[in-house]
């Protein structure tokens, strides 16, 4: 992308520019300072070649270069054994090796689109994979050099952008709130907040998305942008900084034509900003075709042809099939190598003719002196050119990090802003979506209502006592259970997370701690309606302590499925394993069975149930009064086969007892108090502050193995 200063001009269009002698990264990248400084004073208006002046524009070109790829994964054989009434029937068991790519090596450079093509299998998207360093270390055989210099992970991460094939976005946000929230990540923290709004607005016209900017993403239940605009959406987030590298997998998929050659479209002029464009494609019209300057034929993961269109006729022609005329060339030698891939010998001909067609062609660039180069232009020295028309902006950050180099940080902005920036998007999409939260609160509210209604008033009888046990076990349980449709929210936004962090967008931490925040308002509000609707119609003791247990209980419960839904991939199995495993927090809570009656090689799970904790702290806070009486004179025979006797023949069953005890025992002689209720459950080892306390320390501990489930689970690489 080329950045047009203040006087219309600038050093390197000029050709006043010195290149500096053999510096180091850091000491090249120290001049990105002073650039960043002119961006400010800039229009920063985004251009297009065409429409600039006719002045001589330095280039800074890049070659992509990819050598000798192999990578290859391993696969389940089966076990093949006998079948009782004929045949043969295979079984798991043994491993083999699956080859995905053999031996694929290609170059791609700025300005140009480099499109990789073969049937499903053949090896597209593990190529692409491969050169975006999404294959785990060590897996991956092979080199990928930029300016023949090996790449490093952090610098690729700077320099590149990676476009999944599935549109991943965010239904309610508008299509220019989704490329802003983009800038906010990605664009340089000394960037005001109108600068970020002009390279927007100026991404918003490149992409052709002007009609669209104010209108919502969409989803299935939501009217929105069509799949085309959703594709270039997808592409302007990634492309927000104006990478050297892009990378795409099969961008025109699921669209129609018009769409697809839309999208190719703004990719080439998004290679003639100087950036390097490859992406897999599955089967190109013709007018798509017009567009792309390198094709990769792939096969089984082996090359079947690589070079340019134009030489796809000479090509299959001296191979012995000539393309007929009027027939489109790619389609054509898709459905040639799909016969020969179902040929006894497959594509290996084509593969060895392949070889042997490069090579010539190879000799002859040589003889002719057309080899490409890069102008002898070092990788530093072609980095330190572009940021200086304008490309890279993310990397012209002035901050420290844990980067390839103080002055291009790991990540753009600081680990507040980011918060700040990632809450305000979740806020805003939630926003849009008020009945997600409305059904959640009616549910609790209605729920509440029941319990109200059922346990109304309760007395301080035997009674009472039993039916105050059994609405604290199931009003705990029911924090619980309520926040398990918060499973959801993560798994819907797992691979939006993935794909951001995979390029440092953002911190897998600063994610954490915006989902917390976000989260406690809602905790709050809805602590707060469950406890005004159950205290004072059930007739507890105690609201204060009694709405902060409630609210400890939504706050650990909400944390402990966070934590599981970055576990689980699937919502149907997260809700299977949230629900079980409540159902043993509430077994071993103490309600159904007292702690010293747990079998000792149970005893540990009762330590670690979540409910535990909160069921002993509400009952310590209703029954912790020594003096409130619970069970006086006659009542004790209420909970035993004895209750439906005479009252006169009760007393006189009290008196035999008090001469028996040596203990005057009459109608009104308190027999159990609060405290003798708790030692009958067991509560007797914690505080109900201690409760309280540890039912929070359980949320945030449970928040913090989230960040370590994202942190080691959210890598985006293949094995």
């Amino acid at each position: 992308m080329l950045r047009i200063m203040a006087d219309g001009s600038s050093d390197y269009a000029r050709g006043e520019a010195k290149p500096m002698a053999s510096p180091t990264l850091g000491e090249l990248l120290k001049y990105v300072g002073n650039v960043n400084n002119d961006y400010e004073t800039s229009a920063h208006r985004v251009l297009e070649m065409s429409e600039t002046s006719n002045q001589p524009v330095r280039s800074f070109p890049f070659v992509l270069s990819f050598n000798n790829l192999t990578y290859s994964v391993n696969v389940r054989s089966k076990m093949v054994i006998p079948a009782v009434f004929g045949g043969w029937k295979g079984l798991g068991g043994g491993s083999g090796y699956k080859v995905l790519l053999n031996d694929i090596s290609g170059e791609a450079r700025d300005g140009e689109i480099l499109a990789v093509l073969g049937a499903s299998g053949s090896g597209k998207s593990t190529l692409i994979d491969a050169l975006a360093n999404r294959i785990a270390k060590g897996s991956l055989k092979g080199t990928v050099t930029l300016n023949g210099e090996q790449l490093e992970s952090r610098l690729l991460k700077v320099i590149s952008a990676y476009v999944m094939q599935d549109d991943l976005l965010f239904p309610m946000l508008t299509v220019e709130e989704t490329l802003m929230f983009a800038a906010e990540f990605r664009l340089p923290r000394t960037l005001s907040k109108s600068k970020k709004k002009l390279r927007v607005e100026a991404l918003i016209d490149q992409l052709g998305l002007r009609n669209a900017a104010k209108t919502v993403i969409g989803d299935e239940g939501h009217r929105g942008v069509s799949g085309g605009e959703r594709r270039r959406v997808s592409i302007g987030i990634d492309i927000i900084h104006d990478p050297i590298v892009l990378l795409l997998d099969e961008p025109t998929s699921g669209l129609d034509s018009t769409s697809a050659y839309m999208v190719i479209k703004v990719l080439q002029r998004i290679a003639h900003t100087g950036s390097i464009v490859i992406m897999s494609i599955h089967q190109p019209s013709y007018r798509i075709l017009g567009l792309l300057d390198r094709l990769l034929f792939l096969s089984g993961g082996q090359t079947v042809y690589s070079g340019s269109p134009a030489n796809l006729s000479s090509y299959f022609s001296e191979f012995g099939h000539p393309i007929p005329d009027k027939e489109n060339r790619t389609e054509f030698a898709l459905d040639l190598i799909r016969e020969l891939e179902g040929s006894p010998g497959g594509t290996k001909t084509l593969v060895e003719f392949n070889k042997s067609w490069l090579h010539k062609n190879l000799q002859q660039s040589r003889n002719t002196n057309q080899t490409p180069t890069h102008d002898g232009l070092s990788l530093k020295e072609a980095i330190t050119g572009s940021i200086s028309q304008g490309k890279l902006v993310s990397g012209t950050g002035t901050g420290t990090g844990n980067g390839i180099n103080p002055l291009i940080p790991a990540f753009a902005n600081s680990m507040w802003m980011e918060i700040l920036v990632l809450s305000k998007r979740s806020i805003t999409n939630s926003r849009r979506l008020p009945e997600l939260f409305g059904i959640r609160l009616g549910a609790l509210v209605v729920t509440g209502f029941i319990l109200a209604t059922i346990f109304w008033n309760l007395d301080d009888s035997p009674k009472g006592v039993q039916e105050r046990l059994g609405f604290f076990a199931f009003a705990m349980s029911t924090t619980f259970y309520t926040c398990s449709d918060a499973l959801p929210v993560f798994l819907e936004e797992r691979y939006i997370f993935m794909r951001e962090t995979a390029y440092n967008a953002y911190r897998r931490s600063s994610y954490v701690l915006s989902h917390t925040i976000v989260a406690i308002p809602s905790l709050i509000l809805l602590a707060f309606a469950f406890s005004a609707i159950t205290f004072w119609a059930v007739g507890l003791t105690g609201f204060p302590f009694y709405y902060f247990i409630i609210l400890a209980s939504f706050w650990a419960a909400n944390s402990f499925v966070i934590f599981l839904s970055g576990v689980v991939p699937h919502p149907m199995i997260g809700y299977t394993v949230v629900v079980a495993i409540l159902a043993y927090f509430l077994l071993f809570s103490g309600f159904f069975i007292n702690r010293d009656r747990i079998p000792v090689y149970w005893v540990w799970f009762h330590y670690i149930s979540l409910v535990k904790y909160p069921y002993e702290a509400v009952l310590q806070n209703e029954f912790q009064n020594p003096i409130k009486c619970f069970v006086r004179g006659t009542q004790i025979f209420d909970n035993s086969p004895l209750r439906d006797i005479d009252d006169s023949m009760k007393a006189r069953l009290l008196q035999t007892m008090s001469a028996s005890l040596g203990v005057n025992i009459t109608g009104t002689t308190c027999l159990t108090t609060g405290a003798d209720v708790l030692k009958q459950q067991g509560v007797t080892d914690l505080s109900k502050w201690n409760c309280l306390w540890i039912t929070v320390a359980w949320g945030f501990f449970f928040r913090i193995l989230f960040y370590l489930a994202l942190l080691l689970g959210s890598k985006n690489k293949r094995g």
